[in-house]
């Protein structure tokens, strides 16, 4: 798939990303919750991971959000601006807060680990048709969005059924499903997520997502089967790796071993990567290979961000046999540590 659209437009980006972003606090040591005396500030959320990430892969990106009028939302807004994302359209609601959440450290891997939410009620959650720039949101090559979006609220919901919907002029719609059971209030939400899913042209799924929400099991294939709507089917395999369908095709390429420090982020670093590849126009494969990449970025920091790898450097890796792919082995600071040695070769 070619990603059309015009770059002349008033305000136009590459990628606008909407959803809810939040601080997050992260704690100064490892241990419970209840244990932990002292917490570390930084920002996470799908949708605005994946801004940040292309604005720093060389992407034009746009983040559409809503935040309270307090220092958190302040706090939100100049970081993920300090990545180069266009934050401009980011009003501040004088009645409601921005979303806040807490976790633990050095568990993460595991996936046993603790989260608390304090999002109920939050800014983003009044997001609508009303009160959100739809021009502004419309203004990309790409436009991305994410089921927990669908999740916050009603006005929520029917934002992303209009955004959905066919609209002449309608940018690239990715979609991933992000499905999180506990942010449902209501028993509909596989069907709404399955919804949105097939009004998508890209749409990001894991294997185990699919099987949790609408039952599918059988692997890639089965969940392609029902799925046959979107242009490009990304559907993630955990360790193993990923597989994308086309209308006539399939790719997949194997996960990189990588030493885990946190996994908080890798899939939108993923989706980020493959985006990217999308809007340069590499075949399925190589976008597989550079969503790798992203995510085995963001699984070697502990953060929910962390710079992609150069474009050089990520197409050089991306360009290796299978053999050579299947032999890298990388760990924290490993996109820092090609930076620092071209900088040492250069004259």
């Amino acid at each position: 798939m070619t990603v059309t659209g015009s770059r002349n437009a008033p305000d136009a980006v590459d990628v606008v990303a909407l959803g809810e972003s939040m601080v997050t606090f992260l704690p100064s040591r490892p241990g419970r919750l209840a244990e932990v005396p002292s917490f570390d500030r930084a920002i996470g959320g799908a949708e605005s991971n994946v801004a940040c990430v292309l604005a720093a892969a060389g992407h034009t990106a746009r983040w559409v959000s809503r935040v309270g009028a307090d220092g958190f939302g302040q706090h939100l807004v100049e970081r993920i601006a300090g990545y180069g994302v266009d934050v401009s359209s980011i009003p501040r609601d004088p009645a409601r807060p921005t979303g806040i959440y807490f976790r633990t450290a050095g568990d993460r891997g595991t996936g046993a680990h603790e989260v608390a939410y304090y999002r109920a009620g939050s800014a983003a959650s009044a997001m609508s048709v009303t009160n959100v720039d739809l021009t502004a949101v419309r203004a990309g090559r790409v436009l991305h969005l994410s089921g927990i979006t669908a999740a916050l609220s009603d006005d929520c919901r029917a934002l992303l059924h209009t955004l959905t919907a066919p609209h002449p002029g309608r940018p690239l719609l990715s979609f991933d499903v992000n499905h999180r059971p506990g942010l449902w209030r209501t028993a509909q939400g596989p069907l709404v997520l399955l919804d949105l899913a097939r009004r998508a042209d890209v749409v990001f799924v894991g294997e185990d997502e699919a099987e949790e929400a609408w039952g599918v099991t059988g692997g890639p294939e089965a969940i392609r089967e029902a799925l046959p709507e979107p242009a490009v089917l990304v559907v993630k395999q955990g360790a193993r790796g990923a597989t994308a369908f086309a209308r006539e095709s399939s790719a997949f390429e194997p996960a990189l071993h990588v030493d885990v420090v946190a996994t908080t982020g890798a899939g939108d670093a993923f989706a980020a990567g493959f985006l990217s590849g999308t809007l340069r126009g590499l075949p399925p494969a190589a976008r597989l290979r550079h969503g790798h990449l992203f995510a085995a970025a963001a699984l070697a920091t502990p953060g929910d961000l962390a710079p992609p790898p150069a474009r050089d450097h990520a197409d050089r890796l991306t360009a290796l046999n299978d053999t050579a792919w299947g032999r890298l082995r990388l760990g924290p600071g490993w996109t820092q540590a090609e930076r620092a040695t071209e900088e040492a070769n250069t004259p």
